[in-house]
């Protein structure tokens, strides 16, 4: 099962390398920093200095412009936000939620699970919480919750790491990395995250055709939607289905109004 860390707007370079060391220490390599301060964050003094010897982390980390970069190839996106929303994915504590999530997919090698760390100034956007299956609230000390980025990492890392059974479940692969024993993949591979958005874009535009989607007055329809198929687990067969059904929608609404302006 692949396993990805996601920080959003990082603003301080020393977050990122103690990140990094919190990852490795857990068997933990796929580091993805969206929109940084620093454009050279994995680069700096700080950053190395946190990461306590995570140099490989820092070395295959990536750094990219947006979440739908940060995002391809997964399949469940848990925000890690603190402070539930009034309308979103539900709020679970990460332990009975990691326990459901790898007993349902630990056959599925190619599964694959982002946890999302918001900026240390703002937390997550509402927007990108929206993105996510699930929000994560560590259970902490009611009148003192706050929790370091790197801190944070930690426990989650901790917490999926013994969901998918301990290191004692690794082992090392031909280049020494750590890798989960061989397992069957699932017949029907999931669509991933940057294929579902491609879906909403998609259904978007075919409801605004067909007159069912006002885009002046969207309201919450599409996180809905989102919300929905994210539920759904859908295909990447499936993906094709509904994008084709989109197309024909728009196609016969087109029709239509050529035929009533004729």
């Amino acid at each position: 099962m692949k396993t990805r860390f996601i920080l959003l707007n990082t603003s301080h370079a020393g977050n990122v390398g103690a990140a990094a060391r919190a990852m490795k220490v857990m068997g933990f390599s796929d580091l993805v920093l969206v929109a940084p301060r620093w454009a050279n964050v994995l680069r700096r003094d700080e950053t190395i200095q946190r990461a306590s010897g995570a140099l490989d982390v820092l070395a295959n980390a990536r750094v990219v412009e947006t979440l739908d970069e940060a995002i391809e190839g997964l399949h469940h996106l848990c925000a890690t936000a603190m402070t539930p929303r009034d309308f979103g994915p539900p709020t679970l504590e990460p332990r009975p939620h990691f326990a459901a999530l790898a007993a349902e997919h630990r056959e599925n090698a190619d599964f694959g699970v982002g946890f999302l760390f918001g900026s240390e100034r703002f937390g997550m956007r509402n927007e990108d919480v929206y993105r996510c299956h699930t929000c994560l609230r560590i259970p902490t000390n009611p009148q003192f919750g706050s929790l370091n980025l790197g801190a944070a990492v930690q426990v989650l890392a901790y917490d999926w790491r013994e969901a998918l059974g301990g290191l004692a479940t690794m082992l090392p692969d031909a280049a020494g990395a750590l890798t989960h024993m061989a397992v069957e993949p699932e017949p029907a591979p999931l669509a991933d995250a940057q294929q579902l958005a491609g879906l909403l874009d998609h259904w978007q535009q075919s409801l605004t055709d067909i007159g069912f989607l006002d885009p002046e007055a969207p309201k919450k329809l599409m996180p809905r939607l989102n919300q929905l198929f994210n539920r759904a687990q859908v295909t990447q067969e499936e993906i094709h289905i509904l994008r084709g059904i989109a197309k024909t929608m728009s196609q016969v609404a087109k029709t239509t109004t050529e035929k009533s302006k004729g």
